[in-house]
């Protein structure tokens, strides 16, 4: 372990942030890492439990305690291999996962957890700079080839295990850049877009041939694949969103969530507006923003309005409003339930939970205002639980700008899905097992929110890893690959 009484003697350190009225005129990532030194001391706090918690919380089996007690002994390198035993890109994860292992932590009984995220995001970024991190080519190849459809996070960790297997792997993208919903869903002031490049690099050296701007299903069908290769993995992720099916919802000025950021991300990268908005401008200058829906995604757009210039910046959440602080002895080592307040809640937003929105109000066929409702969660017949309006609770509220961030229902159906015939489960995605990741069509396999719905991106690396090893097995009858 680190420093036996560390967790005594040394407080939890975290990384700052820039101010909020520094960092919302720029794009530019905002955290400000530790030391090299304070994340040795961090490191330390880590008791490297006879039972480690953090294992349970963490979805890509990080062998966490091992590599904080490697950098609390100043052994950097060795940490950062380590860490890549198990997680090919801890740079995306040290950047945008909510940190499961750190709520499963055992200090966290005492609100404390070891800084887990800080110290992995602060190993692979000095693994970069010291070039400790060069591709792995395999030794031979194997002759066989492989498609993966989708280069998000899942895509990109199957193809780049299936690479070092010795398979000739092809990722295929139908949006101009690699690396689905990290490029165009994550804003790049949580992640900048230079960290997927890099990775791009290194995969392509390791023999990975990313064809973006092609649309399997589309341009390509899915026969021609099957065709043209020995296996076919889905990694598409879950494109179709929750709409909302409310009297004006056809008025100019609501958008969902993800109309609104990937066209932000294109500005960022560079494109010409013609080209980043290609349905017209979408812009919170000036506006007074509505966004519906709590989680994530709703948090990305409440940072991407103030950095426009919003007016005002509502977010409404149709759940009650979480308790601000756990149960311990009720919900740990799980992931709690509490009211979660983000950086981007913190530069600006008004924030309202138990809200239903009824109707959209408009003049010439543009938003102006929303009607909406409190509700109540109320036990009914069969201890199911029901919305209930409260009576006289109505209100109106002012909006330039409504933007859908309810979540997503499943993979989009047409064209891929749909060409492939695979079976889907009773929530719409596609069905394939844990053990193989293998689909109803025998060469074919899928993996991330495509399969398993809506997630994290620690868990589409999971999948992604995980798949590998399930096309590996059904290529050459067994497989060294890590689960």
């Amino acid at each position: 372990m680190g420093k036996i009484t560390g967790f005594l003697e040394i407080e939890r350190q975290e990384r700052s942030y820039e101010k909020p009225e520094e960092r919302i005129n720029n794009y530019h990532e905002f955290v400000k890492p530790l030391a090299n030194a304070e994340v040795g001391k961090q490191a330390a706090r880590c008791m490297d439990c006879g039972i480690p918690f953090c294992h349970q919380g963490c979805p890509v089996n990080n062998q966490i305690p091992d590599w904080n007690n490697l950098v609390y002994r100043d052994q950097w390198r060795a940490a950062s291999e380590n860490l890549h035993t198990t997680n090919n890109f801890p740079e995306f994860t040290g950047r945008v996962c909510p940190a499961p292992c750190e709520a499963s932590c055992t200090l966290n009984i005492i609100d404390s957890p070891v800084t887990i995220k800080t110290i992995e995001c602060q190993i692979v970024d000095r693994g970069w700079e010291e070039g400790w991190i060069q591709p792995q080519v395999a030794a031979k190849k194997t002759g066989k080839t492989v498609a993966v459809v989708g280069s998000g996070p899942a895509g990109m960790a199957c193809a780049q295990q299936l690479a070092r297997a010795g398979h000739s792997v092809t990722l295929f993208e139908k949006s101009d850049r690699i690396g689905g919903l990290l490029r165009y869903g994550i804003p790049d002031f949580k992640m900048e877009k230079h960290h997927i490049d890099r990775r791009v690099r290194q995969m392509e050296a390791e023999g990975v041939a990313f064809r973006p701007g092609v649309e399997i299903g589309a341009g390509v069908s899915v026969q021609q694949l099957l065709a043209d290769y020995d296996a076919v993995v889905l990694s598409g992720g879950a494109e179709a969103p929750r709409d909302l099916p409310i009297e004006g919802r056809a008025l100019d000025g609501i958008h969902f969530a993800m109309d609104f950021l990937t066209q932000q991300n294109k500005r960022v990268a560079g494109d010409a507006e013609a080209k980043a908005a290609p349905h017209g401008t979408l812009s919170a200058k000036g506006k007074h923003v509505v966004v519906i829906g709590g989680g994530d995604t709703g948090s990305d757009c409440v940072g991407t309005s103030n950095r426009h210039g919003a007016v005002s910046v509502s977010q409404f959440e149709i759940m009650p409003q979480p308790p601000v602080k756990e149960n311990k002895l009720m919900v740990w080592p799980d992931w709690p339930l509490k009211l979660r307040t983000s950086s981007s809640h913190q530069e600006g937003c008004d924030r309202d939970w138990a809200v239903q929105t009824k109707r959209a109000i408009g003049e010439n066929g543009t938003i102006t205002a929303l009607e909406c409702v409190r509700v109540e969660w109320q036990l009914g017949d069969g201890g199911k639980m029901n919305l209930v309006e409260v009576p006289g609770s109505e209100f109106t509220l002012k909006a330039d700008l409504v933007l859908l961030a309810m979540g997503f229902v499943g993979p989009s159906k047409a064209g891929l899905v749909e060409q492939s015939g695979v079976e889907l489960d009773a929530r719409g995605n596609v069905k394939a097992p844990m053990t193989s990741y293998q689909t109803s069509q025998k060469k074919i396999f899928s993996c991330g929110d495509m399969r398993r719905g809506q997630s994290l991106v620690v868990w589409a690396i999971k999948e992604g890893r995980q798949c590998a090893r399930g096309v590996d097995e059904f290529l050459m009858g067994s497989s060294e690959l890590p689960r």
